[in-house]
């Protein structure tokens, strides 16, 4: 009985650690005005080209995506993927995709299977692996997709949802990003600056 006790609380502490580490993650996110993390860090894009955040940075910014290849959320929200890098080419922004779940990295998330998700979805913007997750721990990236919006100055001005509505396109009414792109791009000021996101946790290796 003793020993009965003794697992379940090792299991509680366990389960405590890993809520409270979670929560970490959430609390270290880059907050509004931050500079752009780890823009030297090279990354595999599906081309086969090495790529950092600073080379991927127009005149006028860098919208970074935390995305994936199965998740049901990104799925929903993938058919806005490229008028998002539509608009941001036509107002001098780069726009990048990042793979970051290293847990499934031999699975639903191998770099083969991003090359074939790039192709079947005709994806226009660059989709690359972040290996070890290590640019989603310096962005405090949580879910897949989580939005993060950096201005002309790599400081960012944008964090969270798409959109209010990832499961029709058509009864959208908060079209969160496209509104802080337009906003940001016209010296107008961003509201809202921050929206909670909705997805599927990034899969880290603990």
């Amino acid at each position: 009985m003793r020993s009965f006790k003794r697992a379940i609380g090792v299991a509680l502490m366990s389960m405590i650690v890993m809520l409270s580490a979670g929560n970490t993650q959430a609390q270290d996110q880059v907050q509004i005005g931050d500079i752009i993390p780890l823009m030297s860090y090279k990354m595999t894009d599906v081309s086969g080209a090495k790529l950092n955040l600073r080379e991927l940075n127009q005149d006028n910014g860098l919208l970074v995506i935390f995305s994936c290849n199965t998740c049901p959320f990104v799925i929903q929200w993938e058919d806005r993927y490229n008028e998002l890098h539509d608009l941001c080419a036509a107002n001098d922004i780069g726009m990048v995709l990042v793979n970051s779940n290293e847990a499934k990295r031999d699975g639903d998330d191998s770099f083969e299977n991003m090359k074939a998700k790039a192709e079947k979805e005709g994806y226009k913007m660059h989709y690359v692996v972040d290996e070890e997750h290590k640019l989603a721990d310096a962005f405090g990236a949580t879910t897949t997709p989580h939005i993060f919006l950096f201005n002309r100055d790599a400081k960012l001005a944008y964090r969270g949802l798409i959109d209010d509505n990832g499961k029709d396109k058509s009864a959208v009414t908060q079209p969160y990003l496209m509104n802080a792109i337009k906003a940001m791009t016209s010296g107008e000021k961003i509201d809202p600056e921050v929206t909670k996101s909705i997805g599927c946790g990034i899969k880290r290796v603990l």
